[in-house]
């Protein structure tokens, strides 16, 4: 019992997602009577909510969620598909930049972009066979665009066998928030050599991007002969390991594309709230 504490949401995080859900479901126990004689009796939201951050945090099947604890298991994933249908889960993300933006500032100066491959067994969308194991096994894969800070600004998918660089535009494009001007603000975009080539270089530029496309080992070397030298494109894999924490992410089970975005964008907006408390706590000891 103790072990399940651990996932409870916050009053302070709720109050974030409530504001999101629906009226009549926010408000069930008050304001939604069912039909006479039929219809499902309506769960507690926060409860709902709970139970798909278990799922997202623990990996565990949807079957599997503790009933005793968030309620019925089918119930908890037909909220989740509905949820992400309606945009729940990318409007939570996109808030939550939106409020760290405001207390602390979107690093945009230094941004880095950089795909992962997930293992994908069971998906019938965005998946293809994984070249780094001799296409034996399927797979999916995740682009990711960061700040300097590591905050996730964009997310794609598609499958394991799609080249880095063909999903560049498109990561690009799917930035959640508005950027800022690139006449008023220099923004620069570290990649390692997978976005090497001049089609790359013209997509980074058409965005308003300086390029800098750089191999591991370069960096590595930069670094050896110039103490004062920053690396900046490693920060896009560290928040590739921060998305890995979350169990349900690290082996792709879902079939559809919009679940797996919708655990996605939601495991995305835990990692900026979190920046958020950090810097809230910081306020405190140092304001």
């Amino acid at each position: 019992m103790k072990r399940l504490q651990s996932w409870k949401v916050s009053d302070d995080f709720w109050a974030r997602v409530e504001r999101l859900i629906p009226e009549r479901q926010r408000n069930s126990d008050k304001s939604y009577k069912r039909k006479s004689g039929g219809g499902r009796k309506p769960q507690d939201p926060r409860k709902v909510f709970e139970g798909i951050l278990y799922v997202l945090r623990t990996g565990c099947q949807w079957k599997a969620v503790p009933k005793s604890e968030y309620g019925s298991s089918s119930s908890i994933h037909r909220y989740f598909l509905e949820w992400q249908t309606m945009g729940l889960f990318e409007q939570l993300w996109r808030a939550s930049l939106l409020e760290y933006d405001e207390l602390e500032g979107i690093a945009w100066e230094w941004q880095s972009l950089d795909g992962a491959m997930i293992k994908a067994p069971l998906a019938l969308e965005s998946v293809g066979r994984n070249p780094t194991d001799r296409g034996k096994k399927r797979g999916s894969k995740r682009s990711l665009l960061t700040d300097e800070k590591g905050l996730p600004l964009s997310i794609v998918i598609s499958g394991a066998n799609t080249h880095d660089v063909k999903l560049l535009a498109a990561t690009l494009n799917a930035v959640i928030i508005e950027r800022p001007n690139e006449d008023t603000l220099k923004q620069n975009l570290c990649l390692d050599a997978g976005y090497v080539g001049e089609t790359a270089k013209g997509e980074i530029e058409e965005r308003g991007y300086i390029p800098h496309v750089r191999p591991r080992g370069e960096e590595i070397e930069e670094k050896d002969k110039n103490p004062d030298f920053k690396a900046r494109r490693w920060i896009v894999e560290v928040c590739h390991s921060w998305f890995n924490r979350f169990r349900k992410l690290l082996v792709r089970y879902e079939k559809m594309d919009r679940s797996y975005l919708g655990l996605l964008m939601l495991a995305a907006s835990v990692i900026v709230l979190r920046k958020i408390k950090r810097q809230n706590m910081n306020n405190i000891i140092y304001g």
